[in-house]
């Protein structure tokens, strides 16, 4: 089961996030620019949607139902976003095949934003994965999000990574959070299971938000591999050996985010120099593209194995 934001008909654990925007939006006081920050996976993207279809959907048929929160799939706008026609909503996002967000998707919403409405509704633009926009593309936004045109959101998702100030000081940051136990309660509602039987209890102390464990389950279930016995280690052994993550791109993010874990897990406080120096080769090998097969085999090496 893939949870894509943009086809989550209900919200669940972020209700009082939404109402609290809901309110402000009634009495004309929503922010203009918002930044959800928190864990990636959490549902601040979800959330985002939720708020979006509420705004468009008035005076639709089929609108936003605020006692369940839930969005009706007969819905109007809700239907046009789904196809991506809907005129009042701008999607920025990483194209697949790119690492960053790139300055002409900013000029092109620029150059779209510059032109008329063609109707009274607001105009909401949706940038995700902020902390990937390149230094042009920053810049670039940093003008328009200086002078937004009338009637129109903007709202960001950030997801607790690097986020040049220049931008967080534009926007009203609102940091998302999920404890653990509610975390276990929406999984066990959106996968009809309980999730402890079917992951490790170790990892799910320290990897788990609802989005991850969809990313996890999904793995697990294309290779057909049974988790609730497995370690953190055992799993980024067999992802090494079997080259998994040269498969689909988020197995490969899925591997950094784990070896980043065990590093804090088992590194963070009793070889810190291993702990940093390693890091800093992550980072490295994605800022510039590096080989990061060499980066994987070197940490089953001497890290995992070592």
């Amino acid at each position: 089961m893939s949870l894509f934001p943009i086809n989550q008909l209900d919200l669940y654990g972020l209700e009082k996030n939404l109402d609290e925007f809901v309110k402000l939006y009634k009495i004309d006081k929503l922010p203009n620019k918002i930044m959800l920050s928190g864990k990636k996976g959490i549902g601040k993207c979800t959330l985002a949607y939720h708020l979006i279809n509420f705004i468009l959907s008035q005076n639709e048929d089929f609108s936003y139902d605020l006692k369940q929160y839930s969005i009706n799939k007969k819905n109007k706008s809700f239907k046009l976003i789904q196809n991506k026609i809907h005129p009042n909503f701008y999607l920025i996002d990483i194209i697949s095949e790119k690492k960053t967000i790139d300055i002409f998707q900013i000029r092109n919403l620029i150059s779209d934003l510059n032109k008329s409405s063609l109707n009274s509704k607001p105009r909401i633009i949706l940038i995700d994965n902020t902390e990937n926009l390149n230094i042009n593309s920053i810049n670039s936004l940093l003008k328009i999000l200086e002078e937004p045109p009338k009637n129109t959101y903007f709202i960001l998702i950030s997801n607790n990574k690097k986020v040049l100030p220049t931008i967080k000081s534009r926007c009203i940051n609102f940091n998302i959070i999920l404890n653990n136990k509610t975390s276990l309660e929406i999984s066990n509602k959106l996968f009809g299971s309980q999730i402890s039987t079917l992951i490790n209890n170790n990892l799910l102390d320290y990897y788990f938000t609802p989005g991850k464990v969809s990313n996890l389950l999904n793995f697990l279930s294309n290779h057909n591999i049974k988790l609730e016995n497995l370690s953190l280690k055992k799993i980024l052994d067999l992802i090494i050996d079997k080259l998994y993550y040269k498969k689909d791109i988020s197995i490969k993010l899925m591997t950094y985010e784990f070896i980043e874990l065990f590093l804090n897990y088992e590194y963070n406080y009793k070889k810190i120099d291993i702990y940093h120096s390693f890091l800093k080769k992550i980072d490295d090998t994605k800022k510039f593209n590096l080989d990061e097969e060499s980066l994987f085999i070197e940490f089953k090496t001497k890290i995992l194995n070592g």
